[in-house]
């Protein structure tokens, strides 16, 4: 859980981020970039990332325009660890709900860019994760 809140981390110290709130099940932090440059700077940042794996993308504004509504930018990036997470599905199956990790990635009205993701230490509780090995 440790490694992978470290990597997580990582990721949005690289993105040039500053983390607003570490409370709760969702962390948000604001981007110092613009949504196209955070997201681009995310990419590299994982596909640069010895043992990250990117998985794919999902563009929602995309999606809502293919559908005739509209939506302000919002991707979600899906990227793993693969050792890792073969690691922690072997700690409790049910860790598979919440695997590959995901970042997402939105702005809101006034401009600003923010990067939400799910607290690790959250998935601890949600599986009941109580092995020091998996913790």
């Amino acid at each position: 859980m440790v490694r992978l809140f470290v990597v997580i981390a990582a990721l949005i110290l690289m993105a040039g981020c500053q983390n607003k709130d570490r409370s709760g099940f969702l962390i948000q932090t604001q981007s110092s970039y613009n949504f196209e440059e955070t997201l681009k700077i995310l990419n590299q940042s994982i596909r640069s990332y010895d043992g990250l794996v990117q998985l794919g993308t999902i563009d929602h504004a995309k999606n809502a325009k293919d559908v005739n509504q509209t939506l302000k930018p919002n991707t979600v990036i899906l990227f793993d660890n693969l050792q890792m997470a073969t690691h922690l599905i072997e700690c409790n199956p049910s860790m598979g709900l919440d695997l590959p990790l995901r970042l997402n990635i939105s702005r809101n009205y006034q401009g600003q860019v923010f990067i939400q993701y799910t607290n690790p230490e959250y998935w601890s509780l949600k599986h009941n994760i109580k092995d020091k090995e998996c913790l």
